[in-house]
């Protein structure tokens, strides 16, 4: 039997069609031929800048004796995490009976049936402390198999079945009755936690390892932003005090800007070095914010350089993003982890940079769409709005199929079987959106409202969030998946990034069918995130926003600005850094278009006198407009900051910045 991975589409997958292994890639086909054969199977699951999938590869996988052993006695089967995220969720939590400590590679033995009966990481060649050498194992799961069967099956059905009632007690958490929201108390409460985690010593929380933990950072620097905390050392501060903490050290690469994935050790140090695309998307908006709120330098100083990673090294020649950049690469002719990174700009250019996984994945694209567009107009970058209209403009023609869903990924064209999920149309959504607002193209916002509209279902009065594909085929069949994964890692779950991306339709239609989908599907977390603030950063976001009254900035230009319109300050430069929840720049023509395809926030918006013209609004209730840029009224507590705002504009035009403003805050490189 051969191994079937050559002509996947996973870059991952590939990488293992030369070993002696037999591998399938995910499918009924390989669970049908365990029934056959009365074997169990072993479904390997990793991604393709994983380093210990990368060692666990050669050092087993690519062992003749290994193999035969293997072939003999499993039906084997290679999936890539990231094309399959509802099978890597359903296998960690099969797993997490086990094992603790889950990572990747995940390993899970399974019945035929697909229920897991043993589990864990990596296995090494050779037994090392508390570690059984991978032969060992599968001798022991073998033996399992073939003397105690009985006892194996009724083991991996009782997981089956408690995983299968969390899923139900899930689902009955949500709609009509279950819409209780986390209020104001809550949610400090929650971010006192976050107080408690930070390591007062290196930054960031807890001990080792160290992650960005981007999503728990934006809810922190948006809680006292909103108005819910005031006292000293609250979310803002930490988040703060957490980015430039990161910002200076052995996390970010200091000559290509992107962050790594973690650090081993508690200072920081030590990363792990492949570089993901979430994680840079998410941070580059988290800086943003930061230099929005303070104008710190240093804030955006990485900002720029994240931006900067993303378009130079991640970007690719189609104009979609790459899924990451590998852990490990080839220097002097010696593959080792990080060695390129240790590397000083003139010798890194003599070195092949670590390979890319090419692979486009749909959600993660729709972060980075986001997270450029607003950089680009925060900072006055239009290259970095290019980069991410290049970038959904890709996905239109590759990932926007004919019937209005999505393709969950593609690599050089060739596009993915596995499913969309959620996560795809929330965050590309979302990403949609953002572009919309910055460019005035209503034509964003349109696909971004038709691709949401897909995914709800229910009543009017309780819409849910569901795939439009629904559910995995072959986990459906064997009951091991719910058609809606609440749980958030290092980026948002597709609840949270539907739900994102739902309440800023609200924001920009004012249809409360967005913000009532939003509401009954984080009710599904209601409970359990505000307990669990760390790992759930995103849904506890959005909670802050839905407490929160709608605050909106429209900024409408004349088609043709008449020649006088000359102001050391513009309205544009105040809305740059303005804190209102939706912020757009149109003109009176994108205005127009907005307003007919049903985006009611720009009814009526115009420029009478023919200067630009800004119509701040609470709840779709508007001000008087302004074209003085020094009449437009702040939004509440942000008076003071919007003075800094206009005083710092004034002083940079003026070349009147004093050079400890300019160089004080900036991040100690390494």
């Amino acid at each position: 039997m051969p191994n079937h991975l050559a002509d996947a589409i996973s870059p991952y997958l590939r990488s293992h069609a030369d070993n002696p292994v037999h591998w399938f890639g995910w499918g009924e086909e390989a669970f049908a031929a365990a029934r056959r054969r009365d074997v169990p199977v072993l479904v390997s699951i990793g991604y393709s800048t994983c380093h210990w999938c990368h060692v666990m590869a050669r050092e087993s996988f690519s062992d003749p004796a290994v193999a035969e052993y293997l072939n003999a006695h499993f039906v084997s089967i290679k999936v890539d995490r990231e094309e399959h995220p509802d099978v890597d969720a359903s296998y960690l939590a099969a797993a997490s009976a086990f094992v603790e400590g889950l990572g990747w590679p995940l390993n899970v033995f399974v019945t035929p049936d697909g229920q897991a009966f043993h589990a864990g990481t990596y296995f090494p060649p050779v037994a090392v402390a508390g570690h059984p050498a991978f032969r060992e194992v599968l001798t022991a799961v073998t033996d399992a198999w073939l003397t105690r069967r009985a006892e194996v099956t009724a083991g991996a059905s009782r997981v089956a079945e408690l995983l299968a009632d969390s899923a139900r007690q899930l689902a009955a958490g949500g709609g009509a009755a279950g819409t209780a929201q986390p209020g104001s108390a809550a949610l400090d409460q929650a971010v006192a936690e976050l107080v408690g985690y930070e390591d007062a010593r290196f930054g960031g929380f807890g001990g080792s390892p160290k992650f960005p933990v981007a999503p728990a950072l934006s809810f922190l620097l948006g809680h006292g932003e909103l108005g819910h905390g005031d006292v000293p050392g609250d979310g803002p501060a930490l988040a703060l005090r957490t980015l430039k903490v990161m910002g200076a050290s052995p996390l970010r690469d200091a000559i290509e800007g992107g962050f790594f994935r973690y650090a081993v050790n508690r200072n920081w140090s030590d990363p792990h070095y492949e570089r993901m695309l979430y994680d840079n998307a998410q941070l580059l908006s988290l800086y943003t914010r930061a230099w929005m709120l303070t104008g710190q330098s240093w804030a955006r100083t990485v900002a720029e350089e994240i931006a900067g990673f993303l378009c130079t090294v991640l970007q690719l020649p189609g104009g979609g993003f790459a899924s990451a950049q590998d852990s490990e690469s080839t220097v002097d002719g010696q593959r080792v982890e990080g060695s390129y990174y240790a590397l000083e700009p003139g010798e890194r250019a003599r070195q092949t940079p670590p390979a890319l996984d090419e692979k486009v994945l749909t959600g993660w694209n729709g972060l980075a769409i986001q997270a450029l567009a607003r950089a680009g107009f925060a900072f006055d970058r239009p290259e970095l709005i290019a980069a991410a209209r290049r970038a959904a403009d890709s996905l239109r023609e590759q990932h926007e199929r004919a019937d209005g869903t999505l393709v969950r990924a593609s690599v050089n064209g060739r596009t993915s079987t596995a499913k969309a999920t959620l996560e795809d149309y929330g965050m590309y959504s979302r990403g949609l959106l953002e572009l919309a607002l910055v460019t005035g193209d209503a034509t964003y916002a349109t696909r971004a409202r038709h691709l949401l509209d897909s995914t709800l279902s229910g009543t009017e009065d309780t819409p849910v969030f569901r795939p439009p594909y629904g559910a995995d085929p072959v986990l459906s069949g064997q009951g091991l998946v719910s058609t809606i994964d609440p749980s958030e890692g290092a980026y948002p779950s597709g609840l949270s990034a539907t739900a994102d991306a739902a309440l800023l339709l609200h924001r920009l239609t004012g249809d409360d069918r967005y913000r009532r989908a939003a509401r009954a599907g984080l009710s599904l977390v209601a409970t359990l995130a505000p307990a669990r603030p760390l790992a759930y950063g995103a849904a506890l976001r959005l909670f802050d926003e839905l407490n929160a009254p709608i605050e909106q900035l429209i900024i409408v230009s004349p088609d043709r600005i008449s020649g006088n319109a000359s102001q050391p300050i513009t309205l544009n430069d105040l809305a740059r850094r303005h804190p209102a929840g939706v912020v757009a720049s149109v003109s009176e023509t994108q205005a127009r278009a907005f307003a007919v395809a049903g985006f009611d926030l720009f009814a009526g918006r115009a420029a009478p006198t023919g200067q630009p013209t800004a119509y701040l609004c609470r709840d779709f209730v508007c001000q008087l407009p302004v074209t003085d840029p020094a009449r437009l009224p702040p939004v509440d507590a942000t008076a003071v900051l919007l003075a800094e705002i206009a005083a710092e504009i004034a002083a940079e035009i003026a070349g009147e910045i004093a050079v400890e403003a300019q160089h004080s805050d900036r991040p100690h490189t390494h």
